[in-house]
């Protein structure tokens, strides 16, 4: 194939032979139209563009990352990645993310951070500092950031306050409240440390115990030996009595003294 490609131009040519030579018995229903309207380079659609390769890559190499969806980047992201960094446990507070009507964006105003429709949140912050850097002029990111910081403090406060107040409330009448989640941690802790305390116990003796007899082992058995074959150890006893001296008596042999 060169430069231009000519065979759309010779289907109705290639048709029309057919039908002369009776290879076909049906006149297509497209053949007029072709006929008189003579088609372009192509018949059903233009041609795609070839993609562009990078510089340095072989053309026959295909890239693994062609057909991957770019990644989709939001404002809100690093500013929701800087505050759960620096709040990591605000992420295991339960959070309602059903919506009724979808429509709950609409429903809020950013100028305060205090929502009476949704609860305070780390997304809170992240909304308000939005607002505050493109509403208030002159200020930067870390400044919207401790304001934003500074207003969920004093809610967070706030709302510590009254659960506390409301607690000593219903106490005063007569409610009783169960253990706490910090008491029941406090008592399965202390059940694991009195189980480890055992077992170390018991490994402490018995290192004691093994530490013991590798001195006093060798000794030990050979007394049970002399005590289990008393017959033995006097026939050993009369054997080498006569080479042992009597008592006031020089030994014999050795090595001469010299002056």
């Amino acid at each position: 194939m060169g430069r231009y490609d000519f065979r759309p131009l010779r289907v109705h040519q290639t048709a029309t032979q057919l039908l002369n030579t009776e290879r076909i018995s049906r006149t297509p229903p497209w053949y007029n139209v072709v006929g008189s309207i003579t088609p372009a380079q192509t018949l059903v659609r233009t041609q795609p563009l070839p993609h562009r390769h990078r510089k340095g890559r072989s053309r026959t190499k295909k890239s693994s990352k062609l057909f991957q969806p770019q990644m989709i980047h939001y404002e809100e992201d690093a500013l929701r990645k800087e505050f759960f960094k620096d709040h990591p446990w605000e992420l295991a507070r339960p959070r309602l993310v059903i919506e009724d009507d979808g429509k709950d964006s609409q429903k809020t105003d950013w100028s305060r951070i205090e929502q009476p429709e949704k609860a305070l949140s780390g997304e809170s912050v992240v909304r308000r500092q939005l607002w505050l850097r493109h509403n208030v002029p002159g200020i930067t990111s870390a400044q919207a950031y401790d304001q934003a910081r500074k207003e969920f403090y004093s809610l967070r406060l706030e709302e510590d306050v009254e659960r506390r107040v409301a607690k000593e409330e219903a106490l005063s009448t007569g409610a009783y409240f169960g253990k706490s989640t910090l008491d029941i941690g406090m008592e399965l802790e202390d059940k694991e440390y009195e189980r480890w305390k055992e077992w170390a116990t018991k490994e402490v003796t018995l290192a004691e115990q093994k530490q013991a007899a590798m001195y006093t082992g060798g000794v030990e058995s050979e007394e049970m030996e002399v005590d289990s074959n008393p017959a033995e150890y006097k026939a050993a006893i009369e054997e080498v009595s006569d080479q042992i001296p009597a008592q006031g008596q020089s030994a014999l042999g050795g090595a001469m003294i010299r002056p």
